[in-house]
């Protein structure tokens, strides 16, 4: 079954003490976020290798006995089972007594070097491991990329069960508090400043905020999926922003000087006379940080906008424009059409 050396919970980005409806929320998203037919390229590899992961954690974790040996003996939870199966039928062919042992070593020996003393429910040993990582995603608008931020973030994390003070075990039943996980899920909010700059999919560690050690190791690291949200106004493309700039026909005719939108402040520019819809103005720099140093650049697509209402005396001018000679704007498009 185990394929994958992370922590299961670590994949799915959760505490040990999640709940089933947590696990399925998870897979979900993880899911969709990393099928390899919504990818292509160099990152389909990647995407697949991150896709088995995640459907070989939800096999185990989903499964209430395959979760509760997993919780017991981490990833060799199946070697583990077939340990205590053999250890079972040694006493069972009347081995009672003295242990059964293959090679002079013992099964409580076997366990200890493959298991660190995990396979010994209650006996509180164990190497001092440091706490798993989480992983949880961050989403940022375009001004947050461009001037860094510090975001609050909510975690959830085990602490132990106050009714059965950690064990598990309620007068040799499992625990009704903790369902027999011996721990309870605690939320906590911390700080994390994000620097500016970075890009779609970077993960950001944020080092010793993960879980705490069950056995006295360091925290585990916390790791941010940055996500960037959609803007209403700038379009992002890589390290550059696109934003649509209307102007009126004069201005676009005779050239015009007219404020337009950046990420700061907004910025004086200048229309050339004679300027078509879906011309491109190029204000360099004006974009966002790029991975190799410096801005990205930030175009103004020209919209010519048309008034909604005009006045008896600009209907006058507009009929004095329309009497004039004028090539027509729609040659072109007729001839086009007819060579088709």
């Amino acid at each position: 079954m185990a394929t994958t050396g992370r922590d299961y919970y670590q994949i799915l980005g959760l505490a040990r003490g999640a709940s089933a409806d947590d696990i399925k929320k998870a897979y979900r998203r993880l899911a969709r976020q990393y099928h390899p037919d919504l990818h292509s390229g160099a990152k389909k590899a990647e995407m697949e290798k991150r896709f088995k992961e995640v459907n070989e954690a939800h096999e185990v974790l989903s499964d209430p006995d395959k979760r509760k040996k997993y919780d017991r003996y981490g990833p060799q939870w199946e070697q583990a089972e077939a340990f205590e199966r053999a250890r079972q039928q040694a006493g069972a062919r009347g081995e009672a007594g003295r242990e059964f042992s293959f090679g002079g070593e013992g099964f409580a020996d076997i366990f200890d070097n493959l298991f660190g003393g995990r396979g010994r429910a209650g006996t509180g040993q164990g190497f001092a491991m440091p706490g798993e990582d989480l992983e949880t995603e961050v989403e940022l608008t375009l001004r947050e990329v461009l001037t860094g931020v510090t975001k609050r973030v909510s975690l959830q994390e085990p602490v132990p069960c106050f009714t059965c003070q950690g064990t598990g075990r309620l007068r040799g039943r499992p625990c009704p508090t903790c369902l027999g996980h011996g721990a309870r899920l605690e939320t906590k909010t911390i700080e994390v400043r994000i620097p500016a700059g970075v890009q779609e999919g970077t993960r950001v560690r944020v080092a010793g905020k993960g879980q705490a050690s069950q056995n006295g190791g360091k925290r585990g690291d916390l790791y941010l999926h940055v996500l960037i949200k959609p803007d209403r106004i700038f379009r992002r493309q890589g390290s550059d922003l696109h934003v649509t700039l209307p102007v009126w026909p004069w201005e676009a005719a005779l050239g015009a000087e007219v404020m337009a939108p950046t990420l700061g402040e907004p910025v004086r520019v200048k229309v050339p006379p004679g300027s078509r819809s879906e011309s491109k103005l190029r204000l360099k720099g004006k974009g966002l940080p790029s991975a190799s140093g410096g801005h990205g650049d930030l175009f103004l697509i020209l919209q010519i906008a048309m008034p909604s209402s005009i006045t008896e005396e600009e209907r006058k001018l507009y009929d004095q424009l329309g009497r004039m000679k004028h090539a027509d704007p729609r040659a072109e498009l007729l001839a086009a059409a007819q060579r088709s």
